[in-house]
């Protein structure tokens, strides 16, 4: 899948060049850099992000919010570990970026994030949950969402708690993002009295021998870390052999797209949790969810089009405060102190780049949408 955005992106860089063009000394364009994943793993996460993203820069463009004009620049990582380095690259060595949205997965950010520390380039993630990620040393990295350490405890109290789960099954799919999250789970679900079973699997197209296995355990929850896409071939993939327990998932697997992977007969009812709110679902934003489908052929916001959209603006709260002349080392300096009331949450971080507040969602999979149930907390009670 190719980027919607790529080709207005593109064109607009070519005016500017690599140090942005200038009038009287000003900047005339400042560029916005996102880093995800926009073709081979998940393409539809990254493509959620970039609405938001969208949305915020052609909003502050329109209302003349800032000195100077602010243009798009995409780089696809595919959500790869090893193409990472070298989508960080593309963008840390065009001068005129001066911050980052991204990257969306935690393998590619763990990977990538020592090139913006090289190149003092602020990066902020809407959606890199591994726990590990902020005490690596990275001094440009914030994140937007909170940790696995949050997700995970929050599923495994409602799993617990809510759905009085006498035993789950913890699969994780053996990359960052997964065994981050399932550490966490299993770690809360011991705390909560469940010892779970876990197991690893590298993403696979046949998951037939580990649906075995999991039929053979017969837990009442099947809870997966990893990705919507290899979620749905192997929810399809149980259910065709006749599993009757719960399925749940993460914020990997928090999109429509999964819906369509498994099938809406093999989804239904499936529960996801996410460090996210639906924008869809809250009234408050309107505004927000129509100028996302004006801006972006109609599509709705998705998972972290809320976030990515609280990011750009954040960045943008800061870029108001250093002139007409901004400096990536200015706007890192800056950046520590952001005290921004965004969509999703008031952004603002502890020392270490974590966002403070650690609210965690949970969906459920009704009539082939998925739809939020609410916070664990108000759940739980």
């Amino acid at each position: 899948m190719t980027s919607v955005f790529a080709a207005g992106a593109l064109v607009a860089l070519a005016a500017c060049g690599g140090g942005g063009s200038k009038t009287g000394g000003a900047l005339k364009t400042v560029t916005i850099g996102f880093q995800g994943p926009l073709s081979v793993n998940s393409p539809q996460l990254g493509l959620n992000a970039l609405y938001g993203i969208k949305v915020a820069i052609d909003q502050a463009n329109a209302a003349h919010t800032l000195p100077y004009t602010l243009v798009l620049k995409e780089s696809d990582d595919q959500g790869s570990p090893t193409q990472g380095p070298a989508a960080a690259q593309v963008l840390a060595s065009d001068s005129n970026v001066l911050a980052v949205v991204g990257p969306m997965f935690s393998g590619a950010t763990k990977a990538s994030e020592p090139t913006y520390t090289s190149a003092d380039l602020l990066s902020v993630t809407p959606s890199a949950t591994n726990p590990a990620l902020t005490s690596l040393g990275f001094k440009t990295f914030f994140r937007l969402i909170p940790a696995d350490t949050a997700q995970g405890a929050g599923a495994a109290d409602y799993i617990a708690k809510v759905l009085k789960a006498k035993s789950v099954y913890s699969l994780d799919d053996n990359e960052d993002y997964g065994t981050g999250l399932s550490t966490a789970l299993d770690a809360q679900l011991v705390k909560d009295g469940i010892t779970p079973k876990h197991d690893s699997i590298s993403p696979t197209k046949d998951y037939s021998s580990e649906a075995d296995k999991i039929i053979a355990y017969n837990p009442s929850v099947l809870y997966y870390s990893g990705y919507y896409q290899d979620f749905g071939l192997l929810a399809k993939t149980l259910r065709g052999k006749g599993f009757k327990g719960i399925l749940f998932s993460g914020d990997g697997s928090d999109d429509p797209a999964y819906v369509t992977t498994a099938g809406a007969a093999a989804a239904e009812g499936t529960y996801l949790s996410c460090g996210c709110a639906d924008a869809n679902s809250d009234p408050a934003d309107a505004s927000f969810v129509a100028a996302v489908k004006a801006d972006n052929g109609g599509h709705a916001p998705g998972t972290y089009s809320g976030e990515a959209y609280d990011a750009t603006n954040s960045i943008i709260s800061i870029l108001k405060t250093l002139g007409d002349h901004p400096t990536r080392a200015a706007l890192v300096a800056a950046y520590k102190n952001v005290d921004y009331q965004g969509l999703t949450k008031l952004v603002s971080y502890q020392a270490n780049g974590e966002i403070k507040g650690d609210s965690v969602y949970i969906y459920q999979v009704k009539s082939g949408v998925v739809t939020e149930l609410g916070a664990t907390t108000d759940l739980i009670k």
